[in-house]
Parts: C-alpha cells; structure tokens; sequence
C-alpha cells in the first residue's frame, strides 16, 4: 500500500485538525482544459473516453499537474450505471445524454435488473486501479455515482430535463412503482461504489442534482431514503482508513439538516446557501463541502481572490471545510483563473485553523 503524503482532505471530511483548507473542483478534468479537449478529440466521443481506463486516467490526472488540488476525482459519468442496466447511452452532440429504451412504464421498471458490475461496469474499476499508480500517493482519489433519483430521472424522461413531467408523474400517480425503480439503482449504486472503493477510491461523492426538485415528503421518500440506502450498503473502511462519503444535493437548502442525518461525513453545498448557514442547519455533525459560485470564475483574479476570502470566513473557524466551487467548473473558463482560486485558498485559509 503506497503510503498518503497529502491527506488533508481526507482530514478535513473526518473533522479532524488541518493546517489548511483542502480544495478540489468539481468537473476540475473537464472542457476548460485544451489538454482535455486534446484527448478527448483522440479518443473520438465523450463515451469511448469515459470507456478507456488509459484515456481516463490522463484527463483526471492534467488538472493535478497543473494545480496545487488536495484530491483526484476519477474520470467518469453518473450515467455509467444506467448503460450497465441495458438503456443504451449516447450523447447528441449540444442536446447532451439520450437513452435508446427510457423507462416509463410499471412493467419496464419491474423488468430491471443490477447488472454484474464486474463485466459490465470493468473499464471504470481499472481506470481506478490505474489512476492510483499515477497518482502514486500524493493525493487521495475520489470516486463517485449519481443519486438514484438522479439517475432515475435520465432513465425515465430519457435524457435531459427541465420540468422531469414523466418521473413527476410517476411520483405522483404510481409511488410503488418509483419507489421499485429507486430500490433497483440503490443496489446497483452500492455495488458499483462498493467495488469502486475496492479498485482503490478513497473517499466517495453522490451526486444528487435533481433531487431538490421534488417537495417536502417526496424528497424524503424518494431522493433521501435511496441515498441512505446506499450509505448503509457502503465499505466504510478499507487499508486502515476510512471511506468518507460526500453527499452533494443541489438547491438542498434546510434540507441539509436532513441530510446530516443519513451517516455520511460530508454535505456539498451549493451557492445558493451560504457557508455560515449550512453550519448552522448541520450543527457541526459533517463537514462542509463549497461553495464559491462557479461564475465568479468569470471574472478577474482580483475577484476570485475576494470570492474566495468571503467562502473561507462564512465557514469561518475550526475544521470540516473542503473548499469547492457550488457546483462544477464551466467550459468557458480560462485555466489561469482556476489557477488564482487555488492560489488563494492556500494563501489564505490557514489562519483560519490556527
């Protein structure tokens, strides 16, 4: 086992003591990269890059050599999982991901089966494997997976979506049968970060971009339960340490107190909250994730640097602050604006874990 030299990170999700705030960037190997746009033009579309455990591993490994970053988050796509279910992936190029056979009706959810990850889901657990070479220790890896509700919404609407009409409708009409298909990609989404963390993943993120579109109840029952589902199913230790897990609910709001609540370490928080009242809706139970508005990226670096400062004193004091944007890295930024983020947060966080 290669021994961690930066584990600031992985301290801070635990809450433990660091000398600094740790930084990573969600979609940090991504478009605003000429080096990506580079290897993904050789690799011919977005899927076949996500498929080659070569190809991954050099994108998720270009914004490291460029960047003083705390963590590598692999390469890959949330949409993985229901591919593996037989949905049949593509991506149309400006319209985004589309699926051959959605999944609209009582009788297609019932039909779903958890794939064999092993086969069907390999080239994401050897691109793990080969990123921890590269990385040989110097930072941790992430791994990660969409929510089940999520995933559930690309499933059923087919492919992207603005108003979700058909899983809306099944949450309202046919609950059991929502509450089958979440069930279906719970157990798929424990196995797949479960093997993950296996392959060598040393902390894990869910993203659950939609799941703030439901309300109240809805929330709870549907987004909330699958994603406690998953925790309870994960590997929580491996090689001595723990597996944190991050839980990133876009719009969640007070809905954090909630979330606090499921056993995960960690709460991503998006722009849209403030880092002072995310501490007060967890009471200090998990660390906090964000959450500079990725459009401050936009502007100059003198205005990054005082985005930044604003970020680190509304979490203010004390550990359990990972620094993020609130949501991921746009393809219209210029690398050397990332650059005077990460700059500023080292320059500028450790006075506030003296």
């Amino acid at each position: 086992m290669t021994e961690l030299k930066n584990d600031v990170f992985l301290r801070a999700l635990m809450r433990q003591p660091v000398p600094r705030t740790p930084v990573w960037i969600m979609r940090q190997a991504g478009r605003y990269l000429p080096e990506y746009r580079e290897v993904r033009a050789r690799a011919g579309d977005f899927l076949s890059l996500c498929q080659n455990p070569e190809l991954a591993c050099e994108v998720t490994m270009q914004p490291l050599r460029r960047y003083k970053l705390d963590a590598a988050i692999l390469f890959s796509d949330i949409l993985t999982v229901p591919n593996a279910m037989g949905l049949g992936l593509y991506f149309v190029e400006g319209e985004g991901p589309k699926f051959k056979n959605p999944v609209r009706t009582a009788e297609a959810i019932r039909n779903l089966k958890v794939p064999d990850v092993e086969r069907k889901l390999g080239y994401v657990f050897e691109a793990v494997r080969t990123i921890r070479r590269e990385l040989n220790g110097d930072v941790p890896l992430i791994g990660f997976a969409g929510s089940p509700f999520t995933v559930g919404t690309y499933m059923v609407e087919g492919g992207s979506s603005r108003e979700f009409p058909h899983i809306k409708a099944l949450a309202a009409e046919a609950p059991e049968v929502l509450d089958q298909l979440m069930s279906v990609v719970a157990e798929t989404t424990i196995e797949y970060l479960n093997a993950q963390i296996e392959a060598g993943a040393q902390a894990v993120q869910i993203f659950d971009t939609w799941g703030a579109a439901l309300q109240g109840d809805d929330f709870k029952r549907f987004s909330m339960a699958s994603m406690q589902k998953i925790i309870d199913g994960l590997i929580r230790e491996k090689d001595g340490r723990r597996i944190p897990v991050i839980l990133f609910t876009k719009g969640a709001g007070p809905l954090l107190a909630d979330l606090a609540e499921t056993g995960c370490d960690a709460l991503g928080v998006d722009w849209t909250t403030d880092l002072a009242t995310a501490r007060g809706y967890v009471n200090d139970k998990v660390a906090l994730q964000g959450n500079l508005d990725p459009a401050t990226l936009r502007e100059s670096p003198e205005v990054i640097r005082q985005g930044v400062a604003e970020t680190l004193a509304s979490y203010g004091k004390g550990p359990g602050h990972v620094f993020n944007l609130g949501h991921g890295i746009t393809p219209d930024i210029d690398p050397d604006h990332l650059g005077a983020l990460v700059d500023a947060v080292h320059e500028l966080s450790p006075k506030y874990h003296v």
